[in-house]
């Protein structure tokens, strides 16, 4: 005969499950962290770099062509991580006999990604007006606070880690000319730091 407290811990784990999305991936935060960061460092060349032999020819670039590579490049890192979330977290939940495509998920996704939208067709209004020095930081903000409103539907981790976009989002929106580096240890380190604290915390 199963204990009451037995009961109890179930119910609540069953109420949790239907209410949160508890597949997301530690390790396919790591992965975000190390996409962003080699992205970062690419960009960082070609900016303030272009005679290096890593740059290949970077300086020939015209303003216009700089920026287009950097979106580009942006793209690249965005799908990457996006994608290594998707097939991670959905392994995960498999692995748990979980149900990835639940009113909980979908509650996250939601959450998560009307801020992260807004911020990046308001990015793109910001390159229309040559205001190029705020993307970092609105990128930064925008994904703090869709981070901060989706953790309400997932692991507690997420609210901490969007308080951090947060905090160097506002850095780099006072210090602009650090932006790059700030948007670095945003979805760089920070990824890599809070990613490691949920893999070994609930993957393992």
């Amino acid at each position: 005969m199963r204990k009451p407290e037995q009961e109890l811990t179930e119910i609540k784990s069953m109420m949790e499950r239907s209410t949160r999305f508890l597949s997301l991936s530690g390790l396919a935060g790591v992965l975000a962290g190390i996409y962003a960061l080699f992205g970062a460092g690419i960009a960082w060349y070609w900016i303030y770099f272009p005679d290096s032999s890593f740059s290949q020819g970077a300086q020939k670039m015209s303003g216009k062509e700089l920026m287009n590579n950097l979106l580009v490049l942006a793209l690249v890192v965005l799908i990457l991580a996006v994608g290594s979330a998707y097939l991670l977290s959905r392994k995960k939940s498999q692995k748990n006999s979980h149900k990835f495509w639940s009113p909980a998920s979908k509650r996250f996704l939601l959450a998560l990604f009307i801020p992260v939208m807004a911020g990046g067709l308001f990015s793109f209004g910001l390159i229309h007006q040559s205001y190029f020095n705020m993307i970092a930081p609105t990128t930064l903000i925008f994904y703090g606070l869709g981070l901060i409103n989706a953790s309400h539907f997932t692991l507690g981790e997420i609210r901490n880690l969007g308080i951090g976009q947060l905090i160097w989002g506002l850095i780099a929106a006072f210090f602009p000319q650090f932006g790059l580096i700030c948007w670095a240890m945003g979805f760089g380190v920070l990824h890599v730091i809070y990613g490691s604290m949920m893999y070994y915390k609930y993957d393992r």
